[in-house]
């Protein structure tokens, strides 16, 4: 009796005249365009301007890319320069092979220059991607469907995927791991969208929550795979990954939660390269004022002229001269009155 099974593509690339397409790549690809759109819209929602994801997203995705396999190539070293290996095989990315882990670290670092640049908190663009990226790891797990790779161990249930024979796999049946992490990152994406909305995530504790729901996915569907991997006191290096992972990112949370409760009230100062320009921008005009100009610019002393190079004390002396001139006038009228009854005695 034939048992149901979810049959895998018989090759990860079609050939359109001499330009490749693969799968593998068109599943990043789409990853990619979920994440920033979906982060763009949360962006916008935060008080964010339209494009700032994208913008940063430019200098994050090459970074996670290379960081990304900088991980699977580090960690599976042996596939790569063992006996009878070519490195340069390390260098071909479309053959599937990226390091969620390398991707995330590096990614962020791509992420903190973009983020530098247009004067915003790194923290802050996080928590509007988190999901967008948990939904970019969901469509980049159909790559591994595209190279039949990453899946678990044999099994006869209805969803099982068929694999084919091939260099270093049986022909079989086995677990769909990567139809499991995708499912589960969906539901990562859903977990920390609603938590945001319940709890106004904010200052990186969106991130974190992503961090550690998908580490506890991670950590069970790794168990299910039959792939080669190194293992530390019979534990797969991605397990142990997983639970360090978990931990600081549980640990960023509870302290991100007592030193800086609440979200961010301005995530885009107006002024491009951030807040540190307007307060500069406050202080001129300061001074200025005090200096009595009222455009924000100084006039030079050097190129004031006679009037203006008089003391400030003279208009009040002048005013004393004429006020007792007056005074004076005022008087001497009084005195002439007298003058002709005088001559008449």
């Amino acid at each position: 009796m034939d048992i149901a099974y979810i049959p895998s593509p018989s090759t990860g690339v079609i050939h359109l005249g001499p330009i490749p397409l693969r799968g593998y790549a068109f599943c990043i690809i789409i990853g990619v365009f979920v994440a920033v759109w979906l982060g763009n819209k949360r962006w916008i929602a935060r008080g964010g301007k339209p494009g700032t994801v994208a913008d940063i997203a430019v200098w994050a995705v090459p970074f996670g890319l290379v960081g990304g396999r900088l991980y699977h190539v580090i960690t599976d070293y042996q596939l790569y320069f063992g006996e009878g290996r070519n490195w340069v095989d390390a260098f071909k990315i479309w053959e599937g092979g990226l390091g969620i882990w390398g991707a995330i670290a590096l990614g962020a670092v791509g992420a903190w220059i973009g983020c530098r640049l247009r004067g915003i908190p790194l923290p802050a663009w996080a928590d509007a991607l988190a999901p967008g990226i948990a939904l970019a790891q969901a469509c980049g797990r159909w790559g591994n469907w595209f190279n039949q790779e990453l899946y678990g161990r044999a099994t006869d249930l209805p969803w099982a995927v068929e694999i084919s024979a091939g260099p270093n796999r049986d022909a079989g049946t086995y677990h769909p791991t990567f139809l499991y992490e995708s499912l589960w990152c969906v539901g990562v994406a859903f977990l920390v969208i609603w938590a945001d909305r319940r709890f106004k995530l904010g200052h990186g504790r969106a991130f974190a929550l992503y961090v550690a729901a998908y580490c506890v996915g991670r950590g069970w569907i790794e168990y299910m795979r039959v792939d080669e991997a190194h293992h530390i006191l019979g534990v797969r290096l991605n397990v142990w990954t997983s639970i360090v992972v978990f931990v600081l990112a549980v640990v960023y949370f509870v302290l991100s939660a007592k030193l800086r409760p609440g979200r961010e009230e301005v995530v885009e100062p107006d002024v491009p390269g951030g807040e540190g320009k307007d307060k500069t921008g406050a202080k001129d005009k300061a001074k200025d004022k005090a200096e009595g100009t009222t455009d924000g610019t100084a006039e030079s002393r050097s190129d004031a002229g006679p009037k203006d190079s008089l003391p400030t004390r003279a208009p009040r002396a002048d005013a004393t001269v004429r006020e007792g001139a007056v005074k004076a006038d005022l008087r001497k009228p009084a005195v002439d009155a007298e003058a002709p009854e005088a001559d008449k005695a």
